[in-house]
């Protein structure tokens, strides 16, 4: 737990030192990566609540889930389909439905 908060600091600190500035072209492909990464960490966090954790499945789901999502809005955008909209509304449905599963757990813990 002190490394992810650890490297959580160190992240915030080198966000905030040295800014990375994302050309317009590639924002969706990078937004739809980031809520990819974020449902995975999301999802990661519950399974650690669960007992269930297993390293291995979540850094491949981690990668898997934000190239495979990169890359559907990419073959979108060059089909002239939308399919950015409908990674954002997956993507957000999960991790609101991982953090109801994580806020259900601590409420019946305390």
């Amino acid at each position: 737990m002190i490394s992810a908060v650890c490297g959580l600091i160190i992240g915030l600190v080198l966000g905030a030192f040295c800014p990375l500035i994302i050309p317009v072209a590639y924002s969706k492909l990078f937004s739809v990566a980031l809520l990819a990464c974020l449902d995975s960490v999301f999802g990661g966090y519950r399974s650690v609540l669960e007992d269930k954790f297993d390293n291995t499945i979540f850094i491949s789901g981690f990668f898997t889930n934000a190239l495979l999502a990169a890359f559907l809005v990419y073959v979108g955008d060059h089909l002239s389909i939308d399919l950015y909209y409908v990674a954002l509304l997956t993507f957000g449905f999960r991790i609101f439905q991982n953090l109801a599963i994580i806020r259900r757990y601590f409420l019946k813990k305390h």
